[in-house]
């Protein structure tokens, strides 16, 4: 039983490795050139790590195939092709996730399925998100940083004036582009969330909470970002807003924003404590 079960996984993955190699190369590809999705090369060994966390629920776990898994590879294969006739990439690589979920739920059952949801979702987050929908994102974030940043120059009683997402201020003019839009940070900081929840925190509001409370924080991280180099151009020169300034702050606000989330994750376990596990251990005893 064991060496035809071995056999079939050889086979699956051949084929899966033949179908999928021109698309897991684009992919690979995209996650090197594209900024916005470089931390595409840590989600799947992530997202292994999760697998193997949870090798002992996945062993004690009884094996029931189930033939639905059939269906969801069939699906996911007609979405592969929509995919490629239609030249979108995004099918063609959402169907990777349909044909590994499909795969395990015909070979062991929906019990592994289960264990193996979050393994399988986190791997979602290495996609990039479609054109139509990725620039319907983009634009208000870069009105939102426009915007903050107008207001907190103004706090400083900077001379500006603001048109759009370009901040005109008396010596030069900033453009808040696609890329200083901060969905590349709110990308990056929406992955970190929820590998920092998971370690964090065994609860799942407490998880859902600090993923979700990534949204303001990177929007507010960028806003900051905008303002400093709105900031650093009125009073040292346009230079000061471009070049090594420009792009180590970056790194500077992206920190900044981790330390936010970690406040927030310390807000939230001083006003709900977790349990100890001691106390818990001590009331299973009692």
């Amino acid at each position: 039983m064991k060496k035809s079960i071995a056999a079939l996984l050889i086979l699956l993955a051949g084929s899966f490795a033949f179908l999928y190699q021109h698309v897991i190369a684009k992919l690979v590809k995209d996650w090197y050139v594209d900024d916005n999705y470089s931390h595409g090369f840590l989600i799947i060994p992530i997202a292994l790590y999760f697998v193997w966390e949870r090798r002992k629920q996945l062993k004690d776990a009884p094996r029931k195939p189930n033939s639905w898994g059939i269906a969801i590879v069939l699906g996911s294969m007609a979405l592969l092709m929509a995919g490629i006739l239609g030249s979108e990439l995004f099918l063609t690589r959402v169907s990777i996730l349909g044909t590994i979920a499909g795969s395990l739920l015909f070979l062991y059952g929906w019990n592994h399925l289960k264990i193996l949801l979050l393994p399988v979702a986190f791997l979602l987050l290495m996609i990039p998100i479609p054109a139509i929908i990725f620039n319907q994102i983009a634009f208000p974030l870069q009105l939102l940083a426009s915007r903050f940043g107008e207001l907190a120059l103004l706090a400083f009683q900077v001379p500006v004036l603001r048109e759009g997402n370009v901040i005109n201020l008396a010596n030069t003019s900033l453009e808040v582009a696609e890329a200083c839009s901060g969905i590349r940070s709110l990308i990056s900081l929406l992955t970190l969330g929820i590998v920092y929840g998971y370690f964090a925190d065994s609860r799942i509001w407490v998880r859902i909470i600090l993923v979700l409370g990534t949204i303001p924080i990177a929007i507010a991280a960028n806003g900051i970002r905008v303002a400093g180099t709105g900031l650093a151009a009125h009073y040292y020169g346009p230079e000061a807003a471009q070049g090594f300034f420009h792009s180590f702050s970056g790194w500077i606000i992206f920190i900044a924003a981790f330390i936010m989330m970690f406040i927030l994750y310390r807000i939230i376990a001083w006003i709900v404590p977790k349990k100890r596990r001691e106390d818990d251990a001590s009331q299973e005893e009692i």
